[in-house]
């Protein structure tokens, strides 16, 4: 099991510390020493993040493909269980047998083992898990090593926070629990879609999601594109598209939009660079391409290696982004820079929420075409 993230700290107070990874992990680290009890103040801590999405080389994931699209809503290890049970049938129809190991949750028993023996030699270790379908995990490791491990679970578990030792979500996961939108929710749903209690003090809540982007990530890659980018007229615009979603929707309309905005504000750019996402369909890029990729300052990208992301961020004067994705204006709004945003307007629910506080904090402003 690597260690991505490591410090020394002697109560609150950050001694040393290791990162094989950019991002902001130190932050986050920081504001989880903070949360220690008080009691805690003259111990000196050697604290490893681990990431319970791994195991001993045993990822926890979800089987794909065909009836499993219709599943991905349960708990990962009821999912697993159903999968197996049916995965059995079609063996025994098939007259060969089937090996449980291949979807077995990851090694709970091996990381508790692991906690124990680390804890008599040095400290507690502190697992970090991530995503909904570590929460069982997650919680199991507490539940049978308690006093071995300081349990971190990124995103909001939704039931029973006090599970966890700290729970990082961002603010916009408790939108659920405002007045104006439980009565949008059916009483029979509320249970199920709503957090059941208000953010205490296990929970650290941040504006948008965890990522990588920081001021040591930008000038890395800001040195990283120099030659390419440095040579281009000023000022840079940046344009990420990214793809409609259930709480975002939106087709060609929405590229011919883009387009029609670009085309306005064009006199007034040096150079324009547009990038699409993996979940950007083909019919919203080919209008993109077809209506921006004769003019000689926009450049669009061909989708080929390298990823131009982290160069466009550190290199942009100002950036243009759809309003599919929190984790893309997450980490647009973290450069400092101006960010803009289309389709706003068509995003419901939490997308709503979160473009309603990245408003009210001056953090983006509707793109409109008008001017920059």
């Amino acid at each position: 099991m690597a260690i991505l993230y490591a410090q020394v700290a002697r109560g609150t107070t950050v001694l040393a510390e290791f990162s094989a990874v950019s991002g902001n992990t130190g932050a986050v680290a920081r504001r989880i020493l903070e949360k220690l009890p008080a009691e805690v103040e003259s111990r000196l801590w050697f604290s490893p993040f681990y990431l319970s999405y791994y195991s001993y080389g045993s990822r926890v994931t979800r089987p794909s493909g065909g009836i499993n699209e219709w599943l991905h809503w349960l708990p990962v290890s009821v999912h697993k269980q159903i999968y197996y049970i049916i995965k059995l049938i079609c063996r025994i129809i098939n007259g060969s047998s089937v090996g449980l190991s291949s979807i077995l949750e990851a090694d709970i028993k091996s990381i508790v083992t692991m906690a124990r023996g680390t804890s008599e030699k040095d400290e507690p270790i502190l697992v970090v898990a991530c995503g909904r379908d570590t929460i069982s995990i997650a919680s199991s490791i507490k539940r049978l090593s308690s006093e071995n491990v300081f349990v971190v679970q990124i995103q909001y578990p939704r039931t029973q926070v006090s599970r966890f030792d700290l729970a990082v979500t961002p603010q916009h996961d408790y939108y659920a629990l405002t007045p104006q939108t439980q009565e949008q929710v059916p009483k029979i749903f509320r249970e199920y879609i709503t957090p059941d209690e208000s953010p205490n003090k296990n929970v650290v809540l941040t504006v948008g999601v965890l990522h990588q982007v920081d001021s040591a990530a930008l000038r890395s890659a800001a040195n990283t594109w120099h030659d390419e980018f440095a040579p281009l007229p000023k000022p840079m615009i940046v344009v990420s598209i990214g793809g409609p979603s259930s709480r975002c929707r939106y087709g060609v309309d929405l590229a011919k939009q883009l387009t029609t905005y670009l085309h306005g504000v064009l006199y007034s750019c040096g150079s324009v660079r547009v990038s699409f996402s993996r979940r950007t369909p083909d019919k919203i890029s080919n209008i993109v391409r077809k209506e921006l990729g004769d003019i000689p300052k926009v450049y669009v990208w061909d989708g080929e290696e390298p990823n131009p992301h982290m160069g466009h961020l550190a290199r942009a004067d100002a950036l243009i982004a759809t309003a599919d994705s929190v984790s893309m204006l997450s980490e647009a709004c973290s450069t400092g820079k101006p960010v803009y945003v289309v389709g706003a307007e068509r995003c419901k629910w939490i997308f709503g929420e979160f473009h309603r506080t990245l408003r009210e904090k001056g953090l983006i402003r509707p793109f409109t075409g008008l001017r920059m």
